[in-house]
Protein backbone atom coordinates (compact mmCIF):
# COMPACT_ATOMS: atom_id res chain seq x y z
CA UNK A 1 0.00 0.00 0.00
CA UNK A 2 1.32 3.63 -0.72
CA UNK A 3 1.16 6.22 1.53
CA UNK A 4 1.53 9.02 -0.94
CA UNK A 5 0.08 12.70 0.29
CA UNK A 6 -0.72 15.00 -1.65
CA UNK A 7 1.94 17.02 -0.57
CA UNK A 8 4.25 14.07 -2.29
CA UNK A 9 2.28 14.25 -5.53
CA UNK A 10 2.66 18.22 -5.47
CA UNK A 11 6.46 17.54 -5.22
CA UNK A 12 6.98 15.62 -8.05
CA UNK A 13 4.75 17.07 -10.15
CA UNK A 14 6.23 20.43 -9.98
CA UNK A 15 9.55 18.92 -10.22
CA UNK A 16 8.60 17.27 -13.79
CA UNK A 17 7.40 21.34 -14.90
CA UNK A 18 9.87 23.23 -17.60
CA UNK A 19 11.66 25.61 -15.99
CA UNK A 20 10.02 29.09 -16.57
CA UNK A 21 7.93 32.04 -14.73
CA UNK A 22 4.66 30.89 -15.71
CA UNK A 23 5.55 28.31 -12.97
CA UNK A 24 7.52 29.58 -10.42
CA UNK A 25 4.65 30.28 -8.39
CA UNK A 26 4.27 28.53 -4.78
CA UNK A 27 0.79 28.48 -4.71
CA UNK A 28 -0.16 26.70 -7.85
CA UNK A 29 -3.62 25.61 -7.47
CA UNK A 30 -4.12 23.67 -10.56
CA UNK A 31 -1.05 21.15 -9.29
CA UNK A 32 -2.75 21.42 -6.65
CA UNK A 33 -5.84 20.14 -7.59
CA UNK A 34 -3.82 17.13 -9.44
CA UNK A 35 -2.08 16.13 -6.60
CA UNK A 36 -5.72 15.76 -4.42
CA UNK A 37 -6.97 13.92 -7.30
CA UNK A 38 -3.68 11.63 -7.65
CA UNK A 39 -3.62 10.30 -3.69
CA UNK A 40 -7.56 9.86 -4.60
CA UNK A 41 -6.80 7.80 -7.75
CA UNK A 42 -3.65 5.74 -5.67
CA UNK A 43 -5.86 5.25 -2.44
CA UNK A 44 -8.63 3.67 -4.94
CA UNK A 45 -5.99 1.71 -6.57
CA UNK A 46 -4.75 0.14 -2.87
CA UNK A 47 -8.54 -0.71 -2.49
CA UNK A 48 -8.29 -2.74 -5.64
CA UNK A 49 -5.67 -4.76 -4.88
CA UNK A 50 -7.54 -6.22 -1.88
CA UNK A 51 -10.63 -6.69 -3.72
CA UNK A 52 -8.37 -8.45 -6.50
CA UNK A 53 -8.57 -10.92 -3.80
CA UNK A 54 -12.29 -13.08 -3.61
CA UNK A 55 -11.86 -14.09 -0.05
CA UNK A 56 -11.03 -10.55 1.07
CA UNK A 57 -13.79 -8.47 -1.90
CA UNK A 58 -16.77 -6.67 -1.05
CA UNK A 59 -16.74 -4.05 -3.58
CA UNK A 60 -16.50 -6.77 -6.15
CA UNK A 61 -18.12 -9.44 -4.93
CA UNK A 62 -21.35 -8.90 -6.99
CA UNK A 63 -19.01 -9.18 -9.70
CA UNK A 64 -17.50 -12.25 -9.07
CA UNK A 65 -20.86 -13.91 -7.99
CA UNK A 66 -22.37 -13.25 -11.35
CA UNK A 67 -19.18 -14.60 -12.96
CA UNK A 68 -19.15 -17.69 -11.45
CA UNK A 69 -22.67 -17.86 -11.63
CA UNK A 70 -23.55 -17.70 -7.95
CA UNK A 71 -26.25 -17.48 -6.21
CA UNK A 72 -27.82 -20.13 -7.69
CA UNK A 73 -31.27 -20.66 -8.89
CA UNK A 74 -32.69 -22.04 -5.38
CA UNK A 75 -30.13 -19.60 -3.22
CA UNK A 76 -32.64 -16.59 -4.55
CA UNK A 77 -34.43 -15.01 -1.90
CA UNK A 78 -32.29 -16.67 1.14
CA UNK A 79 -29.79 -14.69 3.14
CA UNK A 80 -26.54 -15.70 3.40
CA UNK A 81 -23.66 -13.52 5.41
CA UNK A 82 -20.51 -12.02 4.19
CA UNK A 83 -18.43 -15.17 5.10
CA UNK A 84 -20.66 -17.69 3.43
CA UNK A 85 -20.94 -15.69 0.17
CA UNK A 86 -16.83 -15.40 0.21
CA UNK A 87 -16.84 -19.22 0.85
CA UNK A 88 -19.29 -20.00 -1.82
CA UNK A 89 -17.59 -17.95 -4.16
CA UNK A 90 -13.94 -19.62 -3.14
CA UNK A 91 -15.39 -22.95 -3.51
CA UNK A 92 -16.87 -22.75 -7.10
CA UNK A 93 -13.50 -21.18 -7.69
CA UNK A 94 -11.20 -23.90 -6.57
CA UNK A 95 -13.74 -27.11 -6.44
CA UNK A 96 -12.82 -29.43 -9.46
CA UNK A 97 -15.94 -31.61 -8.13
CA UNK A 98 -16.34 -35.21 -6.52
CA UNK A 99 -18.95 -37.98 -5.86
CA UNK A 100 -16.92 -38.85 -2.35
CA UNK A 101 -18.61 -38.78 0.67
CA UNK A 102 -15.39 -36.67 1.70
CA UNK A 103 -16.08 -34.39 -1.00
CA UNK A 104 -19.76 -33.64 0.10
CA UNK A 105 -18.77 -33.64 3.84
CA UNK A 106 -15.92 -30.94 2.72
CA UNK A 107 -18.79 -29.07 0.53
CA UNK A 108 -21.27 -28.53 3.53
CA UNK A 109 -18.27 -28.02 5.85
CA UNK A 110 -17.35 -25.02 3.41
CA UNK A 111 -20.54 -23.21 4.10
CA UNK A 112 -20.88 -23.91 8.02
CA UNK A 113 -22.29 -27.37 7.84
CA UNK A 114 -21.63 -30.32 9.70
CA UNK A 115 -23.33 -33.25 8.18
CA UNK A 116 -22.66 -37.50 7.86
CA UNK A 117 -23.69 -39.46 5.08
CA UNK A 118 -25.61 -42.80 4.88
CA UNK A 119 -25.68 -44.53 1.96
CA UNK A 120 -27.94 -47.65 0.87
CA UNK A 121 -27.23 -51.14 -0.28
CA UNK A 122 -29.83 -52.85 -2.08
CA UNK A 123 -30.41 -55.85 -0.88
CA UNK A 124 -29.14 -58.98 -1.51
CA UNK A 125 -29.03 -62.79 -1.13
CA UNK A 126 -25.26 -62.56 0.75
CA UNK A 127 -27.00 -60.28 3.50
CA UNK A 128 -28.15 -61.00 6.74
CA UNK A 129 -31.78 -61.77 7.68
CA UNK A 130 -31.90 -58.69 9.80
CA UNK A 131 -30.30 -56.21 7.18
CA UNK A 132 -33.32 -53.68 6.06
CA UNK A 133 -34.48 -54.77 2.30
CA UNK A 134 -33.76 -52.30 0.26
CA UNK A 135 -35.02 -52.39 -3.42
CA UNK A 136 -33.36 -51.88 -6.21
CA UNK A 137 -33.19 -48.03 -6.69
CA UNK A 138 -31.97 -47.52 -3.49
CA UNK A 139 -28.50 -47.89 -5.08
CA UNK A 140 -28.86 -44.09 -6.00
CA UNK A 141 -30.63 -42.77 -2.74
CA UNK A 142 -27.76 -41.14 -0.46
CA UNK A 143 -28.90 -39.38 2.81
CA UNK A 144 -27.43 -36.67 4.25
CA UNK A 145 -27.69 -36.33 8.25
CA UNK A 146 -27.55 -33.00 9.66
CA UNK A 147 -28.65 -31.01 12.76
CA UNK A 148 -32.21 -29.72 12.30
CA UNK A 149 -31.30 -26.11 12.64
CA UNK A 150 -27.67 -25.17 12.06
CA UNK A 151 -26.78 -21.62 13.51
CA UNK A 152 -24.11 -19.16 11.48
CA UNK A 153 -23.39 -16.75 13.85
CA UNK A 154 -22.32 -12.81 13.56
CA UNK A 155 -18.51 -12.66 13.27
CA UNK A 156 -16.44 -9.25 13.82
CA UNK A 157 -15.88 -9.04 10.15
CA UNK A 158 -19.44 -9.91 9.12
CA UNK A 159 -21.29 -6.49 7.78
CA UNK A 160 -23.14 -4.09 10.25
CA UNK A 161 -26.64 -4.69 8.36
CA UNK A 162 -26.23 -9.15 8.42
CA UNK A 163 -28.67 -10.49 11.31
CA UNK A 164 -26.46 -11.59 14.69
CA UNK A 165 -27.81 -15.32 13.88
CA UNK A 166 -28.67 -17.08 10.86
CA UNK A 167 -30.66 -20.62 10.92
CA UNK A 168 -32.22 -23.29 8.51
CA UNK A 169 -30.62 -25.91 5.97
CA UNK A 170 -31.40 -24.20 2.70
CA UNK A 171 -28.24 -23.39 1.81
CA UNK A 172 -26.88 -26.67 2.41
CA UNK A 173 -29.79 -28.55 0.63
CA UNK A 174 -28.97 -26.34 -2.04
CA UNK A 175 -25.15 -27.03 -2.47
CA UNK A 176 -25.86 -30.96 -1.99
CA UNK A 177 -28.78 -31.16 -4.76
CA UNK A 178 -26.64 -28.41 -7.49
CA UNK A 179 -23.52 -30.56 -7.12
CA UNK A 180 -24.75 -34.15 -6.10
CA UNK A 181 -24.33 -36.33 -9.48
CA UNK A 182 -27.28 -35.80 -11.40
CA UNK A 183 -28.36 -40.04 -11.47
CA UNK A 184 -28.42 -39.78 -7.84
CA UNK A 185 -31.18 -38.60 -4.87
CA UNK A 186 -30.08 -37.25 -2.02
CA UNK A 187 -32.28 -37.44 1.30
CA UNK A 188 -32.05 -34.94 4.24
CA UNK A 189 -32.21 -36.22 7.63
CA UNK A 190 -32.80 -33.46 10.46
CA UNK A 191 -32.36 -34.37 13.71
Amino acid sequence: MSSLSPGDFYSALTALLPPGPAWESDDNKQLDAWSQELTRIQSRSDVLVEEFDPRTTYELLPDYERIFGLPSACMYGVTQTLEQRHNQLVAQMTSYGGQSRAYFIALALSAGFTITITEFTPFNVSMDVNDLIYGPEWAYAWQINSPINTVVYFFATSLVSEPLALWGNTLLECLINRYKPAHTIALFAYT
